[in-house]
């Protein structure tokens, strides 16, 4: 739901090709969408920015009635708390507590500017936490408080947001190496906890509880990178999860399964030959 370009500001000509207009309008629209095998549907409220305050609970209801996923962009610039703070006199943790978008289905999405009070929220409320920190170093954000957030009760995961980079073992390091440049410190998170918020914590985010272990009655979603490149060679095979996250990219994926169906086999998507072209030609479509 992208409903304005600030707080009481209509949307710009830029905004106007994705805005619904009205929280109701976007929930109309979203109810109609038909979820392929593949997929789940969810919500999202983009940030509070974008998002009138009394419309905010219209987008948490639709998503509490249908038990799906809830995502919004959280404090990602300290403007967007100075603007939340002029409207209307709180943080925009607090404006979503008060309109009922926090909870355990919820996914505060960067969550970079937070109060002690915030995390305590996020925390108290059992909201997700998602870090984007390739995103968020290339906007100039910041470093989020992860570390803070996770003790306080949020579970965090990872993505990618705008796609400055497309690669979960980038992510899953960067939220180390940007904790060790803040904090002048080392080891903050184990290769198993960062490999966690890549997988079981963010099919858990995306409403796939069922999803990202190795475990009976699990989703068959298997990964299977390369330990012999220029990147992974040399450390022993049970340094696996060490070598993954602080050394691999996704070019060492070989193969990938969802739900027991092969998706990628040897390098190749078996069902885009060419990623690449195919790429540049939906790019190339939308100029």
């Amino acid at each position: 739901a992208y409903l304005s370009s600030g707080f009481g500001e209509p949307p710009n000509r830029h905004q106007l090709r994705f805005s619904d207009g009205t929280a109701d309008a976007w929930a109309e629209r979203a109810a109609a969408l038909k979820a392929p095998a593949h997929a789940r549907i969810g919500a999202a409220i983009h940030s509070v920015r974008a998002v009138p305050a009394a419309e905010l609970r219209t987008v948490a209801d639709w998503a509490a009635e249908r038990s799906a996923p809830l995502h919004v962009h959280l404090s990602e610039q300290t403007a967007e708390n100075d603007a939340c703070a002029r409207a209307h006199g709180t943080t925009p943790a607090r404006l979503l507590a008060d309109h009922g978008a926090l909870g355990p289905r919820t996914t505060a999405v960067h969550a970079t500017h937070l109060t002690d009070e915030d995390i305590a929220l996020l925390g108290s409320t059992r909201t997700g936490t998602c870090m984007c920190p390739t995103t968020e170093r290339d906007l100039a954000d910041g470093i989020g408080p992860a570390t803070r957030l996770q003790r306080a009760g949020s579970a965090l995961s990872l993505g990618s947001d705008s796609h400055a980079v497309i690669d979960m073992f980038e992510e899953a390091r960067a939220m180390e190496l940007d904790e060790r440049l803040r904090t002048r410190a080392r080891g903050h998170w184990t290769a198993a906890a960062l490999l966690r918020a890549a997988t079981a914590d963010g099919h858990a985010a995306l409403g796939w509880p069922d999803a990202g272990e190795i475990a009976v009655g699990s989703l068959a979603d298997l990964v299977t990178v390369a330990l012999d490149t220029v990147r992974t060679a040399g450390p022993l095979p049970r340094l696996g999860a060490e070598t993954a996250v602080f050394a691999a990219t996704a070019a060492d994926v070989r193969h990938t399964v969802v739900g027991g169906r092969h998706v990628v086999r040897d390098g190749q998507h078996t069902s885009v030959p060419d990623v690449p072209a195919a790429l540049a030609e939906a790019v190339a479509a939308l100029r």
